[in-house]
């Protein structure tokens, strides 16, 4: 079991930057990657066709016979989650959203948190209502930013529409005073540095990736499923292929890569 892959999705090429880093944090672990381009952006759609689209990745990632699956989408990690434990019982199953709530437990006292996704993120409200239940001295701030990671997937970035939506959305009074921001979405990873500019590096800006990968590493170590010998393979699936998506992938993930298109 050990040798066999990490299977990863998304509902697009954000979640790259999740198997980044794992593949940095565990470089002995095979990934198999599926984003579901056919569909994006997940956070515009209902929460029964999110699930729907989850369990269908789900099922391909069982098929090939992933050890992990990692839902690596804040949208589909906060109204799919329990649908695809359900169906793939047998492996472990993680969110992009549990290892934050789990740090920020750890880490604040009194502190307010700002919280940046999509619309199907935050109407979820399910970092607020975690947060608190775990950190009830806590106060929490939630703002749906439903353009930023389109813009992001058509490589707006570091240039002067991102700055004009970026300063716009994070002016917005909902978000004056925090102390930490989390980044609730897994392409915005890849503007963490504006997104400081615009702070001027005053607060604390959380990412998943990075801890995501740790909690991952520390679960399978802790259930025995890591990889310690095998040669690693990385497998890029999407449901619809485009060439330009190919090289943003690869911007996305930092390396060279090939998608391969799969129907379902």
């Amino acid at each position: 079991m050990q040798n066999k892959a990490i299977g990863i999705f998304d509902s697009g090429i954000g979640g790259l930057t999740v198997a980044h880093a794992l593949k940095e944090k565990l470089p002995c672990e095979s990934i198999i990657y599926f984003g579901d381009t056919k569909h994006l952006p997940y956070g515009e759609k209902s929460d029964k066709a999110i699930e729907d689209f989850s369990v269908i990745i789900s099922k391909f990632l069982l098929e090939k016979e992933c050890k992990a699956i990692v839902i690596a989408c804040n949208s589909a990690s906060s109204v799919a989650f329990e649908k695809v434990k359900k169906l793939a019982s047998n492996i472990p199953i993680f969110n992009v959203i549990q290892p934050v709530i789990d740090e920020i437990a750890k880490n604040c006292v009194n502190c307010k948190i700002g919280v940046i996704g999509t619309k199907a993120t935050i109407r979820s409200e399910i970092y607020k209502n975690k947060i608190l239940e775990k950190s009830p001295q806590c106060s929490v701030t939630s703002l749906s930013t439903p353009l930023l990671a389109p813009m992001i997937e058509e490589g707006f970035i570091n240039e002067e529409i991102s700055k004009t939506i970026i300063h716009n959305y994070l002016s917005n009074s909902k978000l004056h005073g925090i102390e930490k921001l989390i980044l609730a979405c897994t392409h915005y990873p890849l503007i963490k540095d504006e997104i400081k500019q615009f702070y001027n590096n005053k607060i604390d800006i959380i990412d998943s990736a990075k801890i995501v990968s740790e909690s991952i590493s520390s679960e399978l170590g802790n259930r025995n499923l890591l990889n310690s010998s095998f040669e690693p393979d990385y497998e890029f699936y999407v449901s619809n292929f485009t060439k330009s998506f190919e090289n943003s992938a690869k911007f996305f993930f930092q390396e060279e890569l090939s998608l391969k298109e799969v129907n379902i």
